[in-house]
């Protein structure tokens, strides 16, 4: 596409009252130099400038930078007072069943009984969706990574997103509902509010019930799920995956009659907070693995 299609483009988040940054051509990554290469001189002589504060809502600017090579369009959404809801689609390589970001939130929305209300909605080029929702009045929710589940990362302060408009050798970012933006939900935005972390050496409630194989089953995931920290120094995705790997794999015992939901849930509640996740990032991917193995759970007989 050319600089001047793609000006086009960058004015059109303009008009929205949106802050926007370049990307590199054709890529998801900020143009410009990286912090560690940062010389000091010219805009970032009292400092550097990360994208968040370099971007603008200011016509004249985007025009000069846009005119000059043909930039992806970046928003940074604190700065834009948005909250963007990213559903990622499932990896290749992951195990069936898994959930991608659609299902894991419609599993959330069920489990609180709310709903999605219609928003400003963009395609990414794998195919997942950006949702669009206003931050409440008076909060700074930052970006998140997997808080509300499984393949759901959240873009706030601290974050920003690809404009439609752009494209990768992927695709392109296409907007799918042109909708108003909505006000970020209050029950999500509860979700995503900061809490105070979890004590790192909460301790194991001991399983007092279920079958041998079911007690080491969850005590031998449980291990793991700690361990995905404490050995490997995984992200947030990482121990999350971990997380919900190692649910599937205990609750086929509560599908079984094995041992009790509760057991397992709180006992992996326990691991995964000590890795430092918070108590709702475990909850919703603990429960959306649960959920989704009772459903399908193979019988026992034919395992």
């Amino acid at each position: 596409m050319t600089s001047l299609a793609l000006l086009a483009w960058a004015l059109e988040p303009v008009r929205r009252g949106w802050a926007v940054f370049p990307l590199r051509p054709g890529d998801k990554r900020p143009a410009g130099h990286a912090e560690r290469l940062c010389p000091g001189t010219g805009r970032c002589a009292d400092g550097h400038r990360k994208p968040e504060q370099r971007a603008t809502t200011d016509p004249d600017l985007v025009t000069a930078a846009w005119t000059v090579q043909p930039y992806n369009i970046g928003i940074a959404s604190g700065p834009s007072g948005l909250l963007v809801v990213d559903l990622d689609v499932r990896k290749p390589d992951e195990q069936e069943g898994t959930p991608d970001g659609v299902e894991s939130l419609l599993a959330l929305c069920e489990r609180a009984g709310q709903r999605i209300p219609p928003t400003y909605q963009v395609r990414t080029p794998s195919g997942g969706q950006h949702l669009y929702f206003t931050q409440p009045p008076g909060t700074r929710l930052h970006s998140t990574a997997g808080r509300l589940g499984h393949h759901i990362d959240t873009r706030g302060w601290g974050g920003y997103v690809v404009a439609s408009g752009s494209s990768t050798s992927h695709g392109a970012y296409t907007v799918t509902d042109d909708s108003p933006v909505a006000p970020l939900p209050a029950w999500l935005a509860d979700q995503l509010s900061e809490r105070p972390k979890p004590d790192p050496h909460t301790v194991m409630t001991p399983v007092r019930d279920g079958t041998k194989a079911a007690r080491v089953a969850l005590e031998r995931e449980c291990a793991i799920i700690r361990s995905a920290v404490e050995g490997g120094g995984q992200g947030k995705k990482g121990r999350n995956s971990t997380l919900h790997e190692s649910t599937c794999k205990v609750a086929r015992f509560v599908a079984w009659g094995n041992i009790s939901c509760s057991t397992v849930e709180e006992a992996i509640q326990a691991a995964g907070e000590s890795t430092g996740l918070s108590a709702a990032e475990c909850t919703t991917t603990i429960r959306s693995a649960m959920d989704w193995i009772l459903t399908h759970a193979t019988p026992r007989e034919a395992t």
